[in-house]
């Protein structure tokens, strides 16, 4: 990537490095946090190299181990998905899209950045269920 003076580096952090933890999971939290930091850092010492750093932060992805989780226990699913005001989890074509979006040149002029793709979890402290 020097030699080229281009590239796309996207390191995977977490929501959760953003908002915290409703359970403890210190080590996780921390762990994504530190990711965020050395992506802030790398992204702008790289960047008049022409490389760019971002880490991407996805929220919840439906996944298979997420569906046998929540095939158990629907209440536990229902109060998840409260906190997220687009109602689902994330498929993960939405998050692999995110990360194509990151490592285009249509994001040339992003680093040293935090890409949430989290539903608006982050943005917002609870959404109430429809009724």
């Amino acid at each position: 990537m020097q030699k080229a003076k281009k590239g796309s580096i996207i390191n995977t952090a977490s929501f959760v490095a953003t908002m915290g933890a409703a359970t403890s999971q210190i080590a996780y939290t921390a762990s994504k946090g530190g990711v965020l930091a050395m992506s802030r850092e790398l992204g702008v010492q790289f960047a008049r190299e022409g490389i760019r750093v971002n880490a991407l932060s996805p929220g919840p992805v439906n996944t298979p181990l997420l569906q046998e989780l929540f095939a158990k226990d629907k209440e536990r699913a229902a109060r998840r998905l409260v906190h997220i005001p687009m109602g689902r989890f994330a498929d993960a074509s939405e998050i692999a899209g995110a990360v194509a979006f990151l490592a285009s040149d249509d994001s040339s002029f992003i680093t040293a950045s935090n890409f949430l793709v989290d539903g608006g979890i982050s943005g917002a402290y609870v959404t109430p269920l429809d009724n």
